[in-house]
């Protein structure tokens, strides 16, 4: 219900320069960010837009999804407008490499690719999941998995995992392209599983969090108060996640007992956490940025505005936030929550 009202809100306008919820990446010189209409590079340095994509607005085409970054320079990302190809971008350039128009899908791209091996794999709000090759061709047939996918498949660098809004987990074989028992997480699951040390750990709104295993076996390690929306973050031997209450839980992994009391900031969190050194971020619903150190106390707190949907993105000595319905779309703090430069889009003739 939530994204599926900030997706509508974004066609109603009048809500200031950020009227969805962002995607964000990076690398060492330049942020990447779906901002609806356009998809912005912008340099890390001076925090001034390089190039936009696409050059003209369509008001069929909208990007909401986190645009990927591949070794090749590409960056990948599928419009969730009425037309829906799906796009590589020149990152140094901002043109256009290849789209690929998917004829057979009936969905949206909300969600991210996963590269493995010279191979995109593309879930869809159709419920299938899509290969293509680096060329932009189709390399496999589709996998059906239902439900709609809103989030990237994460990998161990054999199996793929993907998690549905239909509350089931996906183990699949990318090799041979089949899907194993899908398991019942008890509720719909909006975002990306950890992979770490032989085992997959996911959040649902079942508030819970379950220990999988790629034979299938599964347990519930943890539970939350309220949904958990974001991605666990597996930290060593620590896994850090938050719930729509806005708490944040540090569970040890060893003893599955959690590290700390009650940590709650000033609203729901529905972004992942980042963890950065003995430093974890926290964007709030409310529009702040929260560092923690790793007992669970605040260091620092900072009003950015707007509401914060997207997870922090690290980039060099930069945390980049990128708030929802604020008079700009991408800010860059230091370590010590200092704010470097904000970035509000020149609309695009």
């Amino acid at each position: 219900m939530l994204l599926g009202s900030l997706i509508l809100s974004a066609c109603s306008g009048g809500r200031g320069v950020s009227n969805n919820w962002h995607g964000l990446t990076a690398d060492s010189e330049r942020a990447y960010l779906s901002d609806g209409t356009f998809v912005y590079a912008v340099d890390l340095k001076t925090g001034k837009e390089v190039w936009h994509f696409p050059p003209q607005a369509d008001s069929k085409m909208m990007f909401y999804a986190t645009p990927v970054l591949t070794a090749d320079g590409q960056l990948l990302i599928g419009s969730a407008g009425t037309k829906h190809p799906f796009y590589s971008i020149d990152s140094a350039t901002g043109k256009e490499n290849w789209a690929v128009p998917f004829t057979e899908n009936k969905g949206a791209w909300l969600a991210s690719p996963l590269v493995v091996n010279d191979r995109i794999y593309a879930p869809n709000t159709d419920g299938f999941l899509y290969t293509i090759d680096m060329n932009g061709k189709s390399a496999a047939d589709p996998i059906e998995l239902g439900g709609a996918l809103w989030s990237a498949p994460s990998t161990d660098g054999t199996l793929l995992y993907v998690t549905s809004l239909d509350h089931h987990f996906h183990v699949i074989d990318p090799t041979s392209g089949q899907s194993k028992t899908p398991i019942d997480l008890g509720g719909a699951a909006p975002s990306s599983p950890a992979v770490g040390d032989g085992m997959v750990y996911v959040g649902s709104f079942a508030a819970t969090v379950e220990a999988i295993q790629a034979n299938g076996d599964h347990k519930v390690i943890a539970t939350a108060d309220n949904w958990i929306w974001g991605s666990p973050i597996l930290d060593g031997n620590t896994l850090y996640y938050a719930d729509l209450d806005g708490k944040i839980y540090s569970l040890d992994l060893a003893s599955g007992k959690q590290n700390w009391d009650t940590v709650q900031p000033d609203g729901p969190v529905v972004a992942s956490l980042l963890v950065v050194g003995d430093q974890i971020y926290v964007g709030t619903e409310a529009g702040t940025l929260v560092a923690l150190d790793r007992d669970g106390k605040t260091l620092w707190d900072k009003t950015v505005g707007g509401k914060i949907y997207t997870t922090p993105v690290l980039s060099g000595d930069l945390i980049l936030v990128a708030p929802y319905t604020a008079d700009f779309i991408l800010a860059a703090y230091d370590a010590e929550g200092k704010q470097a430069w904000i970035f509000t889009p020149v609309a695009a003739k």
